[in-house]
This record gives C-alpha cells, structure tokens and sequence, in this order.
C-alpha cells in the first residue's frame, strides 16, 4: 500500500518559517520523482516545486528564493522548507510521486500565514 503522509503545516507569521515534511512508503522512493504543491481556497491546485529522482529541481516562480526542496532517500522523504512566508503562501501543501505515468498523492497538510 503506498502511502504519502505530509506533516509540519501549522500556523506561522508573515516572513516567518515553515519546513513541511512528506514520508513515503510502499514505492522504491529513489527512482521517484517528487512535487509539492498547493491549493488555496477557491483556486486550483497549482506546481511549487519538483525534484526528480536524479535531484533536478523546478521551482514556481512566486516561489523562487523563498522555497526550498529537497529529498533523503535514506528516509524515503521529502521536504519543503519554505521561508520568508507571505499571506498568499496560504493554502493546504500536498507532496506527490510520480513516475513512468504513475503518480500519488498525499492527503494534504494546511498552511496557514497570518499578518
């Protein structure tokens, strides 16, 4: 059973910090690639960033500079340290996997960035 679970959403300030955290079982993590991305109420959910399994990374560019992605594959996770927040970052963050046309979702962690 493949399994995607977010954590390390919360509450947090305007220019604050956030590291959201996505652990993965049940695929062979390395040979996958992973994304966050984000949905905020009334929007679509949209890219934040991607790092493929060979360590490629994609960021939005409302994202740029402030983002961070990365992976371990030791603990078959990956992370998204998200720093100098805005009120627009708010939205619920899901990781997904995806490879060779297979993708999963995680069920998703809120964010919320209040002024």
């Amino acid at each position: 059973q493949v399994q995607l679970v977010e954590s390390g959403g919360g509450l947090v300030q305007v220019g604050g910090s956030l590291r959201l955290s996505c652990a993965v079982s049940g695929i062979r993590f390395s040979i996958y690639h992973m994304g966050w991305y984000r949905q905020a109420p009334g929007k679509q959910r949209e890219l934040v960033a991607t790092i493929t399994s060979g360590e490629d990374i994609n960021y939005a560019e409302s994202v740029k500079g402030r983002f961070s992605i990365s992976r371990d594959n030791a603990k078959n996770t990956v992370y998204l340290q998200m720093n100098r927040v805005e009120s627009e970052d708010t939205a619920v963050y899901y990781c997904k996997a995806f490879f060779s046309g297979i993708g999963y979702w995680g069920q998703g962690t809120q964010v919320t960035v209040s002024s």
